[in-house]
Parts: structure tokens; sequence; C-alpha cells
């Protein structure tokens, strides 16, 4: 038995989006830059997509999505696409619970000499928004913060958030790879003006991504060259994978009024069989989460052999795929930053997992995967009763 329960990690591609790439590699594989028939074939294959992206957060003018190669480039572009348009380093603020993309490349820019502000959270992963108002300083060119967190789920006030920041003057990005998709998202009402997003996690493939850039909003390119992409990332569009991103965003426009529900009943259903597992805490926040995210973490992790890594061990031999937030450098366990930024010890970061659900998952899926996770804590702490609480 096989049961896939990483979504948020990457989706299978769905035949749908397959199909496409499969016609555009054999039929229509021009480069989309040139003038004669088959470039514009290609050409029109790439604005198709474009319009597909732009409705799936319904951004009025297709030209602001900019292809990438995935949302760590989306990131990259509207973080260092801000910060190259200053000669003189300025002020940034972004949460203490972001993605890699951000936090990595923020803190080049701190090396650089930029002054950052890494606001709080609390234990549920929440910003406050009189913190992020306390933080605006006269410098303040960009904020961004998460839409919805990978880790532990929790989806941020980013309505008030971006109002703060736009009454401010400054620039307001949050990189929704997890949250586009899986939650209606209307860049039209939101007070946003960069989103990142990522083909691989709404099941189209792996390879693509787009930024988008509310019409007015000045970037500097990190890629310089032929000026594809609205002169803000050079190079050939990769045609195949952007269709197949095209299509996925279409399909998942479509589906989002059915599938979210769905993915929110077979979440909470997962949430209600855990709880009588003793020894495991829920993280992040359980009214504003992602649909289909449910994570926890062990109480008394101890290292190598309880610990979050060794749970998706077990589990991975017993056919079951889950992932861990604690990583592994030099053969040494380092506890989720994640979690400890919301103020849990170092033991419990050790002991992080996450479960996340997508459109192949069933109610028999979530039943068998808690009946495993049972019977290997069982294993691995005999001492401990797993019986109702």
């Amino acid at each position: 038995m096989q049961i896939y329960l990483d979504y948020s990690a990457t989706t299978p591609t769905r035949k749908e989006a397959i199909a496409v790439m499969q016609t555009i590699l054999t039929q229509q594989w021009g480069n989309p830059s040139s003038l004669h028939e088959w470039g514009q074939r290609a050409a029109t294959v790439v604005e198709q997509a474009r319009v597909q992206v732009a409705g799936l957060i319904n951004a009025a003018n297709s030209e602001s999505i900019i292809f990438t190669s995935g949302g760590t480039e989306a990131d990259n572009l509207a973080i260092m696409g801000v910060a190259r348009l200053y000669a003189v380093p300025q002020h940034i603020i972004i949460s203490s619970i972001e993605h890699s993309a951000i936090s990595e490349t923020v803190r080049l820019l701190e090396v650089w000499g930029w002054e950052v502000t890494r606001l709080s959270v609390d234990i549920k992963g929440k910003v406050n928004p009189l913190d992020l108002k306390a933080a605006l300083r006269h410098n303040t060119v960009l904020v961004s913060i998460i839409y919805g967190q990978s880790e532990v789920g929790t989806v941020q006030p980013i309505a008030e958030l971006g109002k703060i920041v736009r009454s401010h003057g400054a620039l307001f990005h949050t990189d929704a790879v997890q949250a586009a998709g899986r939650l209606p998202i209307d860049v039209q009402q939101l007070p946003i003006d960069l989103l990142s997003l990522s083909s691989h996690k709404i099941y189209g493939p792996q390879g693509a991504g787009a930024l988008y850039v509310r019409p007015g909003v000045d970037l500097m390119p990190l890629v310089s060259g032929g000026g594809q992409e609205m002169g803000l990332r050079s190079g050939t569009q990769a045609v195949p994978i952007i269709a197949g991103f095209g299509i996925a965003a279409e399909l998942a426009a479509e589906e989002l009024p059915t599938e979210t529900p769905r993915l929110i009943e077979l979440r909470d259903r997962a949430f209600a069989q855990l709880a009588e597992i003793p020894g495991l805490i829920p993280t992040g926040d359980a009214c504003d989460r992602l649909p289909h995210h449910i994570s926890l973490c062990l109480e008394n992790a101890d290292g190598e052999k309880l610990s979050g890594k060794a749970l998706v061990r077990q589990l991975n031999l017993a056919g079951i795929g889950i992932s861990a937030g604690a990583a592994c450098h030099s053969g040494k366990l380092s506890p989720s930053p994640i979690l400890l930024a919301m103020g849990y010890s170092e033991k419990a970061a050790l002991g992080g997992i996450r479960i996340t659900l997508g459109r192949d998952t069933t109610a028999a899926d979530i039943d068998w995967t808690v009946m495993v996770l049972k019977q290997v804590l069982q294993r691995l702490t005999p001492d401990l009763s797993l019986v109702k609480r």
C-alpha cells in the first residue's frame, strides 16, 4: 500500500498538463521570440498560459505575470528586484518564519548593509499586525510576509498586513506558493504588490513559477539578456513547462470551490484522530490554516531515535510519505527553525512532522496513516500508553 501525503513538497503532474506539454514538445516547439510562424505559435502558447495563471489570482492584466523557474526564483526576483533599485541600503521587514528562499536572500542583503527586521510570531505562527506597524521606518521599502507557512500551515492576515504596508508607502510581497490553488486569492482586492507562485505545488510540472507584479511597480531584473518576460527575466522561455503550468492553474481555479472544502474535511478528520495519540502536539493555527495541511510535533523527541526524521523513515517503510521539519547537517539533527521561532523548545522542534493532503487523498488514507503512526510510536516508545486522552 502506497500513500503519498507530502503534497506541500510537490504534487504529481496532472494528466492534462502532461498532455499539453507533449503537444508543445512535438508540434509547437518554436522559440517564442522568433517572428516566423513557428515562433509565433510558441509565443501564443506562452501568452495563453500567462492568462491562465493570471486567472488563478484574478490579476486584471496578464502582463503582470512574470514566468520564472519556480517559487524560489520568484521570491528572489521580488526581494532582489526591489533592493537593486537602491544605490544605498534601505530597510526591509520579513517574518521570522519565512521560507528559506526569502530568509536566505534577505541574509545576503544584510551582508550588503541593509537593515532587516524579522517580526516575531506567536505560538500559532501568526504575525501581530501591531508589531508590523511598530517596525515600519521612514526607509522601509519592502515588507515580505508568507501567505501560508509551509511547515506549520498557518495562514497570515494578509489583507490587514498589506493595508498597513500600503498606508506607509512601502511595497508588500507575499510568498503564496502554498496558498495558491488551495485558497481563493484576488490580487485586485488584496493590497499586494508582489506575489510568488509555483507550478509544481498545483499539479503542474516542476521547473516553472511566476511572480505577480502589480502594474506600476518597478523591479530591477536579476538576469540580463534578450529582455523576455517584460524585461524582467531574460532567456528563452521554457514553453512546454509554462504551458503545463498554465493548464494546471486554470484547472486549480475551476476545482477550488469543491476541492478546498473536501481537503478541509479530510484535514479535520486527521486532526480529530491524531488528538487521541499522547505525546503529539498540533502545531500552527487551528482555524487560520491551509486546507490541506496537518502538522504536529513530538513532545518528547530525544534525538535520532525519536524525532520527526525518525517518524518519516518509519512511515516510509510502511509505504507512507510525509515530511519532517528538523534538518540534518553533518550527521547531526538540527531543530526546526520555524518551531523555534514559534516558541517551542529545542526538543520539541526536533520532533516536527508535516502531513499534507491532495487530490488523490481519501478518508481511508487518513485512517490507515493514523493507525500506522500509532503503531510506530508504540514501538518507539513502548512505555507510552496510546489510549484516548
